[in-house]
């Protein structure tokens, strides 16, 4: 610096100035730099739409073939399922008015049924509760049309249809300054106010005109993450690559060790036979083209014939380190435990199985309040509509009280506990310090109070006719430990 300061301070004052801008350029991102390690790495900022349109029909096809081969993906799939909605939610109406709820509670369970609940028959509405989430975890969102038919006990069913049925290449809107894109209609908000349904005839062919359905008659159950997102996109997208990778992995792995599990023998000749004119086949010699390896196997071989065995020797590669990393990795772009997608529970304990239970749970508990606010509520708000109108509950105030008549709660069913005396001892300890109370308790354990109660009293009035003297210690304040 000094010698070009000496020759030309000009000089010296620009790169000293351009020296300063480069370093100051270095201090930002690294990720934003273009340098030798980000060279390749190409990514343009876009609407959510534009991003996802292009390769959402790709990446869903991707997605249904690893859902149909392969057994990691399922194993990323079943912890969503059975911890969402797993046995089912019991339906706990929280009127005033005790009769009816009890009568709307009994007809729910009723209409649960498939041959009420489902157009098609064929699914329990708790079968298609756990069906849209295994849809929304692979394709991205399942679409649920209200149908007012007959046929069950209120006139009221579900249709289940896959975002395919959407009419991505229908253009023209319903309502004039709408605009429909990818198959349903939006406002000038981007609040859709309908769907573009694909209609079929009874051989399968597709019609040229689609269906429009209102928005109050759709359910489209979907996860949006983006704030100019309007449609699906399959929530394993971020995983499906690395899945591809380990299924290709174990095949080769497996291919190897087929391979590494046979064994060849090839024999050695010493007098070649065959050819034109005269040879040097020996009177007697036999061929061995029926002879085949088997258990105890005796015999002889030509005079001057000799066995060479190839027998591949097993890689000391042990792969089974690779493949748990890499499964690590994909439950952790789940957000969910290794312990929940593997099942391997060998190196768990106690304290880490909870530990890793309650940091699921914290992962489900969002997915649980949306299937409840959007698809549970709203299905049993038209259902009770449906059965007021229709007579098969009878609420003279219904309307004016609308609010109050449609008040619930949804009691999800009990899961099984790691250590049932540990379990026991802590609800024990929180109900005496009162922390819980028992409505708390039978709560977790997806129970009403008032059914709980109700069957207590049933069980007294019992054991008093057969003379049977029942003592419940801990829930009268007695007992050894209460001494």
């Amino acid at each position: 610096m000094g010698f070009i300061e000496k020759i030309s301070p000009k000089w010296a004052y620009k790169r000293e100035a351009w020296r300063q801008a480069n370093e100051i350029q270095k201090r930002n991102y690294d990720a934003g730099m273009y340098d030798r390690q980000n060279r390749n790495w190409f990514a343009h900022n876009e609407s959510g739409e534009q991003t996802d349109k292009y390769f959402r029909g790709t990446v869903r096809a991707r997605s249904r073939d690893l859902e149909r081969n392969s057994d990691l993906m399922n194993a990323n799939i079943h912890p969503w399922v059975r911890n969402v909605v797993g046995k089912g939610y019991t339906l706990e109406a929280k009127t005033d008015d005790e009769e009816f709820n009890d009568n709307i509670e009994k007809l729910w369970v009723k209409w649960c049924k498939k041959d009420n609940c489902d157009v098609t028959g064929s699914q329990s509405f708790w079968e298609m509760a756990r069906m849209a989430i295994r849809r929304k975890r692979v394709d991205g969102g399942i679409l649920f049309i209200k149908c007012y038919t007959m046929g069950g006990i209120v006139p009221f069913k579900l249709q289940a249809l896959e975002v395919d049925e959407l009419d991505e290449v229908q253009s023209k809107p319903n309502y004039e300054g709408n605009k429909v894109v990818g198959g349903i209609e939006y406002n000038s908000y981007n609040k859709a106010v309908g769907y573009w349904i694909k209609e079929y005839d009874i051989e399968g062919y597709l019609k040229p005109v689609s269906r429009f359905v209102e928005r109050k008659n759709v359910i489209f159950y979907f996860s949006k993450t983006r704030p100019s997102q309007i449609r699906e996109m399959p929530e394993m997208s971020a995983t499906i690559g690395r899945i591809k990778e380990v299924n290709g992995y174990i095949e080769a792995a497996t291919i190897k060790e087929r391979i590494a599990a046979c064994l060849s023998v090839f024999i050695k000749k010493e007098l070649p036979t065959g050819g034109i004119g005269r040879t040097n086949t020996v009177k007697g010699n036999r061929k061995y083209d029926d002879l085949e390896l088997t258990p105890g196997l005796i015999t002889d071989l030509n005079a001057g014939d000799d066995i060479q065995v190839v027998n591949p020797g097993n890689s000391a590669t042990n792969g089974s380190d690779f493949i748990k990393t890499t499964q690590r990795l994909i439950s952790a772009g789940q957000g969910i435990s290794y312990e929940s997608t593997s099942r391997d529970l060998s190196s768990a304990n106690y304290s880490s199985a909870r530990q890793a239970t309650i940091e699921d749970e914290e992962t489900f508990t969002p997915e649980v309040q949306k299937l409840q606010d959007e698809f549970l509520d709203e299905t049993y708000e038209t259902f009770v509509i449906s059965a007021v109108l229709s007579g098969a509950i009878q609420c003279p105030d219904f309307w004016t009280n609308k609010e109050k008549y449609l008040e619930h709660e949804w009691n999800r069913k009990p899961k099984k506990w790691i250590d049932p005396q540990k379990e026991a001892n802590a609800n024990k300890i929180a109900i005496t310090t009162g922390q819980k109370t028992l409505n708390d308790i039978w709560r977790e354990d997806g129970k009403d109070f008032k059914t709980v109660l109700d069957d207590m009293k049933k069980i007294e009035e019992y054991a008093n006719q057969i003379g049977l003297d029942l003592n419940f210690p801990y829930l009268k304040g007695g007992g050894e430990n209460a001494k």
